[in-house]
């Protein structure tokens, strides 16, 4: 993919008249906004200044209205401080774990972020990760490569997809479509959430434990909070039990890390799949020996067409702050 370039102020209009995006650092990932987009909208982008960041925001402290951040820049009180004339945070991210959302609502500030541009993405890879860890599909790669064919004999059998009770904590925009995918196949599928969904024919659990006790497999796909960091216990995990399979395409802290791996380890549950980690980039390194673990490097949402997607939310939304419209995706908190 291209990187995102972002096209600068108009030099003969006083940059005091204009409302200004921030950017801090350089987005990656993403095409070009339109010409018309950026005659209306000055960008100001900090990692070209020369100057210190602290006095960056000084100096333009009173045109900057909006702020477009990845998920690795902590929004915090700190930067909300310096940004007096702050309207909105966007986040080209689903997840906001990064934005003090309660500072932003204490200083009226909208937040929003990519709405479900890159569900049917993510769901693909967390069923794709599902499947490859029942299937043994990146373990049978290694074999054939390895040249073990042919002198170890055939690979071990793997497990049926069809049938597996699937749980899915977080049925949202990305759970649903896990959901839709799976039921194709032949799952049985439950669900945790914030609430039921009475529309809904899945049962819901509104305890993970009992989730876990019910299921051959839990896939996660809800947000980070503190009410859902470390949800994935020592109790869970025993609960889930040998054939167990842990699928992660949320954030990584969802799960007790540490203790996950020793499940794995020691095969008190059958493996994992993860797009994502609690310490990333770094990964527990007893994973990289372990064949009944498929790792990904937090890019579910890396194809073309999610790009554009996003580019368009990103697009809409801002097009839509600046003309006194309702957000296209705001981050609604419950």
């Amino acid at each position: 993919m291209t990187g995102l370039q972002f096209c600068d102020a108009k030099d003969d209009v006083p940059s005091e008249e204009l409302p200004h995006l921030l950017l801090i650092h350089p987005p990656s990932s993403f095409t070009r906004f339109p010409p018309e987009f950026c005659a209306k909208f000055p960008v100001l982008k900090a990692w070209e200044s020369p100057l210190p960041l602290d006095q960056f925001l000084s100096t333009h402290a009173g045109s900057i209205q909006a702020l477009l951040v990845r998920g690795y820049l902590k929004v915090n009180a700190d930067i909300l401080e310096q940004l007096p004339a702050l309207k909105l945070v966007l986040t080209i991210s689903v997840g906001v774990n990064h934005i003090d959302m309660a500072e932003c609502r204490r200083r009226g500030i909208s937040v929003a972020n990519v709405g479900s541009a890159y569900s049917e993405d993510v769901a693909d890879i967390a069923v794709g990760l599902y499947i490859d860890v029942l299937r043994k599909r990146s373990a049978a790669d290694r074999y054939v490569r390895q040249g073990f064919w042919s002198s170890k004999g055939n690979y071990p059998l793997g497990s049926k997809l069809g049938g597996k009770r699937v749980g899915i904590i977080g049925l949202g925009s990305i759970g649903s479509e896990v959901a839709k995918r799976l039921e194709a196949f032949g799952c049985i599928i439950s669900y945790n959430s914030r609430r039921e969904k009475p529309s809904l024919s899945y049962p819901f659990y509104p305890n993970i434990s009992e989730l876990a006790a019910n299921s051959d497999a839990l896939i996660i796909c809800c947000a980070l909070t503190d009410q859902t960091h470390h949800m994935i216990n020592k109790e869970v995990l025993a609960l889930l039990g040998r054939e167990g399979v842990i699928v992660n395409v949320g954030r990584g802290a969802i799960i007790d890390e540490k203790e996950l791996v020793k499940c794995l380890v020691s095969g008190e549950i059958r493996g994992a799949g993860f797009d994502v980690f609690e310490n990333e980039p770094q990964v527990p390194e007893e994973l990289f020996a372990l064949d009944n673990v498929v790792l990904s490097p937090h890019k579910a949402v890396s194809t073309l067409e999610s790009s554009q997607s996003m580019k368009e939310v990103m697009t809409a939304n801002l097009e839509a702050f600046f003309s006194n419209k309702p957000l296209v995706s705001p981050v609604m908190e419950e």
